[in-house]
């Protein structure tokens, strides 16, 4: 009987020690943290506020001084009025068409001129009509460049620019090009003009040479 009582014993003394290996302290993270950190870490973050959404593959234009011109493609958005909303190109006669509107000049106007041209025609139709036009493709504003140059084709036009610089933009002249006989085609009122440009002139900085560009020249390198 005393053995049978050790061993009753020792069995209760074993079950008693499993019990407590099977209460499991609380995991650590990994990097050491406890718990309070981690569900600290999986908390939002706050995020710092957003500017207005602008449209995606929109030139970063200036609204009040970018002045729009033919070819032009404009994204015109009237405030709950989808119909009326879209993307209109602006024609080569520097005219656009709107439902409602009709034609209307689109050229020589900068965008908030142009929504404002369009609030005012709207105010017939439309209670309190809020316009937004915005330039999604700039093509006028480019100049082009043929013959003896580096690289052939349109290139962006900026403010004062002169043909040397246009030419410098476009990889200069190759080395059969005639720098003498240079000239700028340009149509104004309807008609074309042949502009004579000497280059060896405009490097020495001759006032004569100082020629400033507009959108739609025609650089000619022979």
């Amino acid at each position: 009987m005393k053995w049978f009582y050790v061993g009753v014993l020792v069995a209760m003394l074993s079950a008693s020690g499993r019990g407590q290996d099977s209460v499991k302290k609380p995991e650590t993270p990994a990097g050491g943290q406890g718990s309070g950190t981690a569900q600290s870490s999986a908390s939002p973050q706050a995020t710092a506020p957003t500017g207005p959404a602008t449209l995606t593959g929109a030139p970063a234009v200036d609204n009040a001084r970018y002045v729009i011109g033919p070819d032009d493609s404009l994204a015109i958005t009237v405030w709950k009025e989808p119909s009326l909303s879209g993307t209109i190109p602006v024609r080569p006669d520097g005219m656009i068409s709107i439902a409602l509107v009709g034609d209307l000049r689109a050229a020589g106007r900068t965008p908030m001129q142009l929504a404002d041209d369009i609030t005012v025609k709207l105010k017939k139709y439309i209670q309190d009509p809020n316009v937004s036009v915005v330039v999604m493709a700039d093509t006028s504003q480019r100049i082009f460049l043929i013959g003896e140059v580096g690289h052939v084709g349109p290139i962006p036009i900026t403010p004062g620019m002169t043909p040397l610089q246009a030419i410098a933009a476009g990889g200069g002249l190759s080395a059969f090009a005639n720098s003498k006989k240079i000239y700028i085609l340009r149509n104004e009122g309807g008609k074309q003009l042949k502009i004579p440009f000497n280059y060896k002139q405009a490097l020495k900085g001759e006032g004569s040479q100082d020629i400033t560009l507009k959108p739609g020249d025609t650089i000619v390198v022979p």
